[in-house]
């Protein structure tokens, strides 16, 4: 245990503190121990006046002498019936260099006469008055030395410090087992688990089991076991996504190969003599086109990217209209309708291919949504311009999103919408619109249905800024 650790750290704090708590302990009980002492010299010399003036004067000098002794004093002096008397009397070894009054005293002056007698080692000659005690006399005047008086405060400041250093110790000891069982131990026991787990975060039986008794301990034990937890079911999540990203990188690099087969057979296709095979071959191609980015944007995002977007001036309202002749197709008994509210000069910079696939999964997910509630529904495109960008609003008057989805709405694998998806829609069109500098947002979902916007900047080189759909632009969508 060095003086670095956290134990002796706390073990040296608290010698010290205990040691500043006695020295304001012994400062007004050597001042105390002053005061009391020239008390008894008082009491004493009173004593020994009372023995001379009951001998009416006649004791002898050898007496004398022993009185003025055994009372620790060169001389007495009392004042009775306002006279003056001295009654026992011996030389003074010195001029007498202080006179204290114990009449008058404040616990600040006794302090200071104490530590005055204390700081000087040369022995002096003092008068001390006071009240004689049980009424004997209106006052009592004594000198002595000082030297006796040092000594034994002296002696009684070392026992005060003496007996400091052992309760300081011993409390200092009894602090550090405390403190060693409370806290110490616990805290290397986190340190421990925290090493532990850094080796094989994987590993769910290295999670700590809070087990703290201390509040403060318990909750970061709780806290660390928390994130601890989180952290081991993220990374085996990763760990399934990048097997899944694995699998579907694979399943793409081959269906890609299929699909440009069959778009060279979709070729062949468009110099048919059948005009309905004329007409579907070009559509047939387009598709097959999309269904072969989506392979190679599918490999690109199992490189955690998606190709930078290709920016050219698109007609929004052809790119909608081809959106929305699909969904037309593939909704089950005209159940779904569906409305196009895009001025036809509307002209924006952005990535065809890029557009069509979030336009086309926000088209998938309502007319999925609607499908599945068994009720007929709407699915409405508005657009519009403001000074800074593009708007595009997709609105459905489907069930609404569940309230968990609209948690993570916008994260992989975790934004799921309806039963068997995967999350990954929603996931992958904000990532392409973030792309243009734009922003998709969930602007409400409720009951009555839901309204996705598109925000598309003008400027590549500024963020746009929040602006409102226009109202009516809106409620014609919704």
């Amino acid at each position: 245990m060095g003086l670095n650790s956290l134990s002796g750290r706390f073990l040296m704090l608290t010698v010290i503190f205990v040691m500043l708590a006695e020295v304001f302990i012994f400062v007004p009980s050597i001042a105390r121990f002053r005061e009391e002492y020239l008390l008894a010299r008082l009491e004493r010399a009173q004593i020994a006046s009372l023995a001379q003036i009951a001998g009416d004067g006649m004791i002898s000098s050898e007496l004398e002498s022993e009185l003025l002794a055994n009372a620790g004093v060169y001389n007495v002096v009392l004042r009775r019936d306002e006279v003056r008397e001295l009654v026992l009397s011996s030389p003074l070894p010195q001029s007498v260099s202080a006179t204290f009054d114990l009449r008058e005293r404040s616990p600040a002056m006794l302090i200071l006469n104490a530590f005055d007698v204390l700081l000087t080692p040369e022995n002096q000659v003092i008068r001390v008055m006071g009240d004689p005690v049980r009424g004997a006399g209106s006052l009592i005047e004594v000198t002595l030395d000082t030297a006796p008086l040092r000594a034994a405060m002296l002696d009684y400041g070392g026992r005060i410090f003496m007996l400091s250093g052992v309760i300081a110790v011993i409390t200092a000891l009894l602090l550090f087992g405390a403190v060693q069982r409370l806290i110490v131990r616990p805290i290397c026991r986190v340190a421990h688990h925290i090493g532990s787990y850094a080796e094989a975060p994987e590993d769910a039986r290295r999670i700590i089991t809070p087990t703290a008794r201390v509040t403060e301990l318990r909750e970061a034990e709780e806290a660390l076991a928390a994130m601890q937890t989180q952290m081991t079911n993220l990374l085996r999540q990763k760990e399934r996504l990048a097997q899944l990203g694995g699998a579907v990188a694979r399943v793409s690099h081959d269906l890609r190969n299929i699909l440009s087969t069959a778009t060279l057979f979709a070729d062949r296709m468009e110099g048919s003599d059948d005009p309905a095979v004329a007409r579907a071959a070009p559509k047939l191609v387009g598709a097959l086109s999309r269904a072969v980015n989506l392979c190679e944007g599918t490999l690109a995002f199992g490189k955690a990217e998606e190709p930078p977007p290709r920016l050219a001036r698109i007609s929004l309202c052809e790119l909608v209209e081809d959106v929305l002749e699909s969904e037309r197709l593939a909704a089950e008994g005209g159940a779904v309708e569906f409305d196009v509210d895009v001025p036809a000069g509307l002209v924006l910079r952005a990535d065809s291919e890029q557009l069509f696939r979030v336009l086309a999964n926000l088209v998938r997910n309502a007319r999925q949504a609607i499908e599945a509630s068994g009720e007929p529904g709407r699915i409405a495109i508005a657009a519009g311009e403001g000074d800074q960008e593009w708007w595009i609003l997709v609105s459905d008057t489907g069930p609404g999103l569940p309230e968990k989805a609209r948690d993570h709405l916008f994260t992989a694998f975790q934004g799921g919408v309806r039963k068997g998806g995967i999350g990954l829609g929603l996931a992958i069109a904000a990532e392409l619109v973030r792309g243009h500098g734009g922003r998709l947002e969930l602007q409400r979902s409720s009951e009555a249905g839901t309204v996705f916007v598109i925000r598309l900047p003008k400027s590549a080189d500024s963020p746009p800024r929040p602006e409102e759909a226009p109202a009516d632009a809106e409620r014609s969508a919704a």
